[in-house]
């Protein structure tokens, strides 16, 4: 099942936040507040639907730093700033490091649903491409040392005889060996495969040695 979209709130002001989190809830967004970043990272899992609304100047842990713990964490929630201090340099930072927006407080309410839906669509997005990433990996997975040196020279566009010839078997072990893999992986042809190694960013080997074993 899929998690709730929640959007989360990271704001040390207790009434900056209450009344953000107020707005949100009669738009009909479902909202956590978190008075610290380190409350919210107690809280926060990588399987965490939404978006973080962080303030960038709080005790402790600031957005940015927070934002980078995120990242090392592996915790793909879009992020918004909010700031009543923005400046040019941080705002730079928070868009590099992948922030989605970054408001200045009090943000204009069409402004901050605006920034929260397109950061809800950017995170079903993630969601999307990690299941797909995951799904992938876990077909791939499943083959033979072998078949992942045969994939890798399919993908590279060679032949049936060409890889027995690269890997020093014969090609009907080739075609033994190709149809396995293309079972395995769920592709119907080579376009298939691609997407498949690419979704599971693949580590193929780029030149397999010749003459091993079938």
């Amino acid at each position: 099942m899929n998690p709730t979209p929640i959007v989360y709130i990271v704001d040390d002001d207790e009434a900056a936040r209450d009344s953000v989190a107020m707005l949100l809830e009669l738009h009909g967004l479902r909202v956590a507040a978190f008075a610290s970043a380190r409350a919210f990272l107690e809280k926060a899992g990588p399987e965490d639907a939404g978006c973080v609304l962080i303030d960038l100047r709080m005790p402790g842990m600031d957005g940015l730093a927070l934002q980078g713990e995120m990242r090392r964490r592996g915790l793909g929630l879009p992020t918004i700033f909010l700031s009543a201090h923005g400046d040019i340099p941080s705002s730079v930072m928070a868009i590099k490091g992948g922030a989605a927006n970054f408001l200045t407080k009090p943000a204009e309410p069409a402004a901050l649903l605006d920034a929260i839906r397109a950061a809800m669509l950017e995170s079903d997005a993630l969601r999307a491409r990690s299941l797909v990433g995951k799904s992938a990996t876990a077909r791939l997975a499943t083959l033979t040392g072998r078949e992942r040196e045969v994939m890798a020279l399919v993908i590279q566009g060679l032949s049936n005889k060409e890889i027995g010839r690269v890997l020093g078997i014969s090609h009907r072990t080739v075609d033994i060996h190709r149809a396995n893999l293309m079972h395995k992986a769920g592709a119907h042809n080579l376009l298939d495969l691609i997407r498949v190694a690419g979704a599971a960013g693949a580590g193929l080997p780029d030149s397999p040695a010749a003459g091993g074993s079938a």
